[in-house]
């Protein structure tokens, strides 16, 4: 269901991208220009390289590595650290100063540069008390490894994670916390269920896959996996009720395009789909299809701003996007010996970015 007309327009003001891998060496080169190139103003930078960030000084030099390589002083980086033991809770006073805004948690093997991830919060205690009083933002991959012994796999570990949300949420109750990239139904349940500090990122591919476009297409592969046709209504219907607890964090994971296309009995398919470069004409896209179009500020900007209490301002350009017949997505990307492959390669999308006003 439509509910523009070609020649319509939309508006958002300082678009924000809550979550997005930004990678490091050619590939931060090459990817990095495209948070612009997408329509968006701020981007809140995941901490997965190798090795992961884990102190102030590193998120300070990747930061500034990230400013030089987008080629543009328009767009805003905020900085998270890897939640591991590397994390001292006597730090947490200087981190805000520092631009460190979140701390990510990885269950340990999930996903991509993961193996350093946790294998339980508990002694984590006094670190996310210190973030409670400091503001800081606790950010979760909101699975759980999987183990066949418990009958457990990439299409429930998100919903078996859920309680471990719940208790979070009810142990630190002035800690704000965000769970990412939601998949299912019963996560939009249990982030409803929460009180206000917690709220939900909801990627741009998730409101369009289902686990039936994952079968056989490598492109589509990341993690968590895109489910069942109920789970993606569920995502689209709490987009489109306009609920503040939830909004875009694109998720967008660049990988080398043999890192997708192939695999060994030994090496899997890389995790990642890779949005950025068309990330605000393709939500558009995607509300459009579902009649929730007039979300469009909300989702990309206002309601994730309002919780991470980051107000447009400074640089806030406001982008204007229209409503066309179809325009083609770029088939890859490519720079220093590295190629992406962008999500929808090929594809039409029926929003362009027309003007930004600033």
């Amino acid at each position: 269901m439509s509910t523009a007309n070609y020649g319509d327009t939309r508006e958002v003001i300082a678009p924000a991208d809550f979550h997005v891998h930004l990678r490091d060496g050619a590939l931060m080169r090459l990817v990095t220009p495209h948070v612009q190139k997408g329509g968006f103003y701020l981007a809140y930078v995941m901490p997965n390289l190798v090795p992961p960030i884990t102190t102030t000084e590193m998120a300070m030099e990747y930061q500034k590595n990230l400013r030089e390589s987008s080629g543009s002083s328009k767009v805003e980086f905020l900085m998270t650290l890897y939640l591991s033991d590397a994390l001292d809770p006597n730090d947490v006073k200087n981190w805000k100063a520092a631009g460190i805004v979140g701390v990510k948690s990885y269950p340990r093997g999930v996903t991509t540069n993961s193996d350093q991830g946790i294998e339980s919060y508990d002694k984590y205690d006094q670190l996310f008390r210190e973030m409670e009083v400091h503001g800081i933002v606790l950010n979760l991959h909101g699975e759980i490894p999987s183990d066949h012994s418990k009958n457990t796999c990439v299409l429930n570990a998100e919903e078996r994670f859920l309680p471990v949300l719940a208790n979070l949420a009810n142990t630190y109750p002035k800690l704000r916390i965000v769970l990412e990239h939601a998949t299912t139904e019963a996560a939009v349940k249990a982030v409803i269920a929460c009180g206000d500090n917690v709220a939900c990122t909801i990627t741009a591919h998730h409101l369009a896959l289902t686990i039936d476009d994952l079968a056989g297409q490598s492109f589509h592969f990341c993690k968590p996996v895109a489910k069942f046709p109920n789970d993606r209504l569920a995502l689209q219907e709490v987009v489109k009720s306009g609920n503040k607890k939830f909004f875009l964090g694109s998720d967008s994971a660049p990988h080398p395009i043999l890192s997708k296309s192939t695999a060994t009995p030994t090496s899997g398919c890389a995790a990642g789909i890779y949005t950025s470069p068309i990330l605000l004409p393709l939500v558009a896209h995607l509300l459009d299809s579902f009649g929730a179009i007039d979300r469009l500020a909300d989702f990309t900007s206002n309601f994730g701003r309002a919780f991470y209490q980051i107000p447009a301002g400074g640089y806030s350009p406001k982008v204007v996007l229209q409503k066309v017949q179809g325009v083609s997505v770029q088939a890859e990307y490519s720079s220093e010996g590295k190629t992406v492959v962008p999500f929808w390669a090929s594809r039409q999308i029926d929003w362009q970015i027309v003007n930004v006003e600033e």
